[in-house]
């Protein structure tokens, strides 16, 4: 007998229009002060109209456009009724049998491993909704603080068919979501912040041993769990893996799993039982009399369209899977360093634009030179020092075109490496062109072979123990001793340049 774990995800993320999705109320997650961006539409006074947010629809179809989703001619506003706090109407206003996108695919394009990287997931559907409040639980867990800033706000919810059958496979998609969702600019979908929230629905079945786990058949699916409070990726991979093993555990005892909703704990590690799952019909979905129906796309000359699809398609940025196989084919780059680039796509904008100048001021045959070298400076040394200095690309004085002249310096063999780290930092900050900090900083590359003997027989002089050292054979106080020389030249001098030098030097 062996165990198939089969996997569901449904993730809401808040979109960035400037007002809420049925009234003028400013969207604004990043408010401290509760209960200010508020009005009588969204905190459901009787009497009140909704409507619909225009930006809102267009974020969404964007979204079912980049996933090759069905667009549907007609979509239209439901009432969700459910009675909670957090939802000030006792309703929430969804989409249910006619939503904005129905069906589309999104690949599993940011594992650098070629079998996962090929795997596509099906999508059901890309919804249109309102946001509930938020509830907040004071340490004296007496009482329930709720802030209405959230109510109201839009929300699309993407549901994926069970195609999903591990943990990774799971983190993977959320990821390449988030990705597109920024890639699109409709969503910061960041999760700490909860603009993007995953739920889970995990189920494990029974199959023979000689079974074909790559061909699902309903008799061997299991009980499905919905499992929510996943506000991190590593809690989406840590919360299923979990979840699994739980119910293989329930089965091997000969139990029958329940379905239910169940928590996570992100400090105990472990799933934990809400209450009883809610089918769709305990909802008791109407349409919203206060709204009409969306025509999308309109097949009749009286009756306008929302939108002409086709104009909104050629809207589109690069999507990250294109920018990634981009990067692959058009730069020879790796499969993972491109997709460190596509992850960070002000690092890969500027890494572009580098690439682009370079050209101009490189010939063809170092051309390979000059993307490795770019690439490698950028991920590694800029970033590195952006790292310690608590730099966003917003506050960077370096320009590509600065940058580009750096690494140019470096090829034709004007300036060593250490000393191009020591200008970077300077970059940087102070935003002026390698060439004059070269001369400020006293770093243009020193290839006199008599100064360079001089340097080198002065550390010789000081430094009798690492000399003696590696006349009895320790390699490594050579590379100290080369440390030392080039910590007199400012990192000016070639390091292979010095270990040839010194070699010859203590022969």
């Amino acid at each position: 007998m062996k165990y198939l774990a089969t996997i569901g995800l449904e993730i809401h993320a808040e979109l960035k229009t400037k007002s809420k999705m049925f009234c003028s109320c400013p969207n604004a997650p990043d408010e401290k002060h509760p209960n200010i961006h508020i009005c009588p539409t969204c905190l459901g006074h009787p009497g009140t109209l909704p409507v619909i947010n225009k930006e809102a629809v267009l974020s969404v179809l964007k979204v079912g456009l980049a996933l090759n989703c069905k667009i549907n001619n007609q979509a239209k506003f439901d009432r969700k009724n459910y009675f909670y706090p957090d939802l000030p109407k006792g309703y929430q206003i969804s989409q249910y049998d006619q939503p904005l996108c129905s069906y589309g695919q999104l690949g599993l394009y940011l594992s650098p491993d070629p079998e996962i990287n090929k795997k596509k997931i099906d999508i059901i559907r890309i919804h249109l909704e309102e946001d509930t409040a938020r509830l907040i639980h004071p340490d004296d867990k007496k009482s329930t603080l709720i802030d209405y800033n959230r109510a109201g706000r839009p929300l699309m919810e993407l549901v994926t068919e069970p195609d999903i059958h591990s943990a990774q496979e799971a983190k993977l998609f959320a990821q390449g979501l988030q990705l597109l969702l920024r890639y699109l600019d409709v969503s910061e979908a960041d999760m700490e912040k909860g603009q993007m929230r995953v739920e889970a629905n995990v189920s494990v079945g029974e199959a023979p041993d000689n079974y074909d786990s790559s061909k699902i058949e309903t008799k061997y699916l299991g009980i499905k769990v919905e499992v929510k409070n996943l506000n991190s990726f590593k809690a989406v991979e840590k919360a299923i893996e979990y979840e699994i093993e739980r119910q293989i555990e329930v089965l091997k005892r000969g139990e029958k799993v329940v379905q239910e909703t169940r928590g996570w704990d992100d400090n105990k590690g472990i799933t934990y039982s809400q209450r009883s799952k809610e089918e769709a019909h305990d909802y008791r979905y109407f349409p919203e009399p206060d709204l009409p129906p969306l025509i999308i796309t309109s097949h009749q000359p009286e009756i306008p369209s929302f939108i002409d699809l086709e104009d909104l398609k050629k809207q589109l940025p690069i999507l990250p899977w294109e920018a990634k196989e981009s990067l692959i084919k058009n730069y020879g780059l790796e499969e993972n360093q491109a997709i460190l680039l596509i992850n960070e796509p002000e690092f890969n904008n500027f890494f572009l634009k580098t690439i682009k100048i370079g050209e101009s001021k490189i010939i063809s045959d170092l051309q390979e030179k000059f993307i490795n070298l770019a690439y490698n400076y950028l991920t590694s040394d800029l970033k590195g020092l952006m790292a310690d200095n608590n730099l966003n690309f917003s506050d960077l004085k370096i320009i590509p075109e600065h940058f580009a002249d750096l690494i140019v310096l470096l090829i034709k063999g004007d300036l060593a490496s250490r000393g191009a780290k020591n200008i970077l930092e300077e970059m940087i900050k102070t935003g002026k062109e390698p060439k004059i900090l070269m001369q400020e900083l006293g770093l243009t590359k020193i290839s006199d072979q008599n100064a360079l003997i001089k340097i080198i027989q002065e550390v010789i002089e000081t430094n009798p123990g690492p000399v003696n050292d590696f006349k009895n054979g320790k390699t490594n106080a050579l590379q100290f001793l080369i440390g030392q020389c080039m910590a007199k030249t400012k990192g000016a001098a070639d390091p292979s340049t010095l270990k040839e030098m010194i070699e010859k030097e203590l022969q």
